[in-house]
């Protein structure tokens, strides 16, 4: 499976978060961050290293041949553990994964799209839901641009 291929090489990010990831009123902050990623498995994997001013973060994504299905898997350099993943798919150019996760000690449920791909730019966004997915507070994007 090829899905990620279009992630692989050098990218500018423009991160914008939201303080607090289950308020839909928090304020938001803005921040750059440098992302590279490398193919694992012809495809199969993929692996991506996210630079930014107070923080790194690695993503590994592998893809499951007999689910057919992609699995997400996040740590960054302030906690050094993987987070639970999200899982899914894409679908007609769209990426969308799905997990349960922990957010200031409260069971959420998380949601991560891949949109808007063409050769030099991607679109990522995170959401988080409170009540098992019926609502979603959209916490973070970001926006890549090939260097």
């Amino acid at each position: 499976m090829t899905d990620f291929d279009f992630l692989v090489g050098d990218w500018t990010v423009l991160n914008r978060r939201r303080l607090n990831y289950v308020d839909p009123t928090s304020e938001w902050e803005e921040f750059t961050g440098h992302s590279t990623s490398r193919r694992l498995f012809d495809g199969g994997g993929n692996i991506e290293e996210m630079v930014c001013p107070t923080f790194s973060g690695i993503t590994l994504r592998l893809f499951d041949v007999e689910k057919k299905e992609w699995s997400l898997n996040w740590s960054n350099s302030k906690h050094g553990v993987l987070t639970p993943p999200v899982i899914g798919t894409f679908t007609d150019g769209v990426g969308e994964f799905f997990g349960h996760d922990v957010y200031a000690g409260e069971e959420i449920y998380a949601r991560f799209i891949w949109s808007d791909i063409t050769e030099n730019s991607a679109h990522w966004e995170q959401a988080f839901s409170r009540d098992g997915g019926q609502t979603w507070v959209t916490n973070w994007t970001m926006d890549f641009t090939r260097s």
